[in-house]
C-alpha cells in the first residue's frame, strides 16, 4: 500500500490490511509518526510522542504475525491515550506539571488495547484535570481545531479529537465526565460515544469523578467505536460502577435497528442556554432523515430534571480528589488551585448526598424513554469558539463560559445513560455540525445501530481538510 494513504484508513481497515500482510505494523506506525511530526506543531494534539517505543512495539507485532501467532482485532493499529490515563513509563500529568514520576503500569483500558494488538504512539493534550471543555492550559498551551485553527477543538479530550480527525491516529482514548468525549467529537467531526456508566473499567482508580465519568474512544466511524468498545469494555475488582449486560457492539452496528420511536428536542436542560440556529437545523434535518428511514419521529418535551445539586459536588470532589494525589500540588495551575479552594465545602457527606441525588435524577431523566426509544438533541449549544476562550479566567467565569458546551451533555453523565455525538457534516462556516443521540440505560447497541444507519444514509467527511 501507499504509505501516504495509510492515514485515511479507519481502525477496522488498518487492522485488516496488516493481518492480510498488505502492509506491516511498522509501516503503519511510521506513517502515523510522520503525520504527527508534520501536523502537530501547529495543532498541539500530543503532549508526548512515544516514537521509539511505538516502533519497537510495532516490530513485536510484526514478529508475532510472522511466527504465526494469532493477531488481535487491533493488531498494529496506532492509538493515542488521553493524559489522565496511565501509560506505563509515562508521567500521568492530568494535563499539568504537578506529577513527575512515570506510571509503573498501564491503566486497565490501555492494557486491554495492547492485548488486542494496538500500538500506543503517544499521549494527548487536555486542560488540567479535564475541568473545562476547552483544551487550554498554562503548561501545555492551546490545542487548535484542524477545521479552523483559530477555533477550539473542545475538550477535555481535545487532543484526542484532533489526533483522530487529522488522521494522526485512527483511534484515541478520551474520558467523559460532563461531555468530554462528545463535545470535542462534535467540534471536530467525529463519532464519540459516552458509554453507560461502569461499561469501561476506570482501574487503577475506583471511579472517575464518582458517578460522572467514564473512558472511551473517539473515532471517525461508528464501527471503529464499536470495535474498540468490544475490546476495552468490562470490569475488574475495585471498580465502583458496573454496567448491565449487552451483546457485542460490532454486531449492533451491522444490525438494522428496525422501526424505532425517536423523540427530538432542542430545548436545553440548562437554564438560559439557547442553541445556535445551525444546531437546531442539524437536529431538524436529522429528524427528517430518520423519518425517511422509517422511524416514528416526533418532537417531545424531555422534562429534564435539575442536575445542579448532583453534578456540582461531584465536579468539585473529582477535581479535589485528583489534586490530592499529585506529587507537587504547588505546581497546579492558578485556576485549578482556585477550584480546589472553592470546593472545600464538598466533604464526604456532601458527596454521599450528591450520589443519592444522582439516582433520583437518573430516574427522572429516564422517564423520557417511556415515550421514545432514542432521544435526539443538539450535541453542543454553540459553534466552536475562538481559542483562548477561558485563558486567564478564574473558576466561576470559566464555568459560565463552558455552559453552552456542556448544556446538553452533562445531564447524561449524572443519569449514567449512553449518549453519542454523531457528525452531520460541515456547516456554512466550515466547521463541523453534530447532533446527540441518547439511549436508555445499557442502550449502547441501539445507539450504535441508529448511528450506523445515519452514517450510511448521510456519510460525513472522515478527515479534517
Amino acid at each position: 500500500m501507499d504509505p501516504l494513504t495509510l492515514h485515511t484508513l479507519d481502525a477496522v481497515e488498518t487492522a485488516r490490511v496488516i493481518a492480510a500482510g498488505e502492509v506491516s505494523a511498522r509501516e503503519v506506525v511510521d506513517a502515523s509518526l510522520a503525520r504527527i511530526a508534520s501536523l502537530d506543531p501547529r495543532l498541539n494534539a500530543f503532549s508526548v510522542v512515544l516514537a521509539d517505543r511505538a516502533r519497537a512495539e510495532a516490530d513485536e507485532r510484526d514478529a508475532a504475525r510472522a511466527a504465526g501467532e494469532p493477531v488481535g482485532p487491533l493488531h498494529g493499529v496506532p492509538v493515542a491515550i488521553k493524559e489522565e490515563i496511565d501509560v506505563a513509563g509515562c508521567v500521568t500529568t492530568f494535563g499539568g506539571e504537578a506529577n513527575s514520576t512515570p506510571a509503573a503500569e498501564d491503566a486497565e483500558v490501555v492494557r486491554r488495547l495492547r492485548a488486542a494488538g494496538a500500538v500506543v504512539v503517544g499521549k494527548t493534550t487536555m486542560p488540567e484535570f479535564g475541568a473545562f471543555p476547552y483544551t487550554e492550559s498554562s503548561s501545555r498551551g492551546i490545542t487548535r481545531n484542524p477545521w479552523d485553527p483559530t477555533r477550539t477543538p473542545g475538550g477535555s479530550s481535545g487532543g484526542s479529537a484532533v489526533a483522530v480527525s487529522t488522521g494522526m491516529v485512527p483511534v484515541a482514548i478520551g474520558g467523559d465526565g460532563g461531555g468530554s468525549i462528545r463535545i470535542p467529537s462534535a467540534c471536530c467531526g467525529l463519532f464519540g460515544l459516552k458509554p453507560q456508566r461502569g461499561r469501561v473499567s476506570t482501574a487503577p482508580h475506583p471511579h472517575l469523578w464518582w458517578a460522572l465519568g467514564t473512558a472511551g474512544p473517539l473515532t471517525r466511524t461508528v464501527r471503529d467505536s464499536a470495535l474498540v468498545y468490544d475490546v476495552v469494555r468490562g470490569n475488574v475488582e475495585g471498580d465502583l460502577y458496573r454496567a448491565g449486560e449487552t451483546g457485542l457492539f460490532l454486531e449492533a452496528v451491522r444490525r438494522d435497528p428496525g422501526r424505532l420511536r425517536i423523540g427530538w428536542s432542542v430545548t436545553a436542560p440548562a437554564v438560559g442556554v439557547r442553541p445556535d440556529p445551525l444546531h437546531v437545523r442539524a437536529v431538524e434535518e436529522t429528524a427528517l432523515l430518520l423519518a425517511d428511514l422509517g422511524h416514528d419521529v416526533r418532537e417531545i418535551d424531555p422534562a429534564y430534571p435539575d442536575i445542579t445539586a448532583a453534578f456540582v459536588p461531584q465536579f468539585f470532589a473529582g477535581i479535589r480528589s485528583e489534586a490530592a494525589i499529585v506529587e507537587h500540588p504547588e505546581r497546579l495551575e492558578r485556576r485549578t488551585r482556585e477550584t480546589v479552594r472553592l470546593g472545600a465545602w464538598v466533604r464526604p457527606g456532601v458527596v454521599d448526598r450528591a450520589l443519592r441525588l444522582t439516582e433520583s435524577v437518573s430516574a427522572k431523566a429516564n422517564r423520557v424513554f417511556d415515550r421514545c426509544d432514542v432521544l435526539l438533541t443538539p450535541a453542543i449549544a454553540h459553534r466552536p469558539p475562538r481559542v483562548g476562550v477561558i485563558s486567564g479566567l478564574g473558576t466561576v467565569r470559566s464555568s459560565l463560559v463552558s455552559m453552552p458546551a456542556i448544556a446538553y451533555a452533562a445531564i447524561w453523565n449524572v443519569a449514567g445513560n449512553p449518549a453519542a455525538a454523531v457528525p452531520c457534516g460541515p456547516g456554512p462556516d466550515g466547521l463541523p455540525t453534530a447532533v446527540q443521540l441518547v439511549g436508555p440505560i445499557d442502550g449502547e447497541p441501539v445507539l450504535l445501530s441508529v448511528a450506523a444507519q445515519l452514517e450510511r444514509a448521510r456519510p460525513w467527511p472522515l478527515l479534517a481538510p
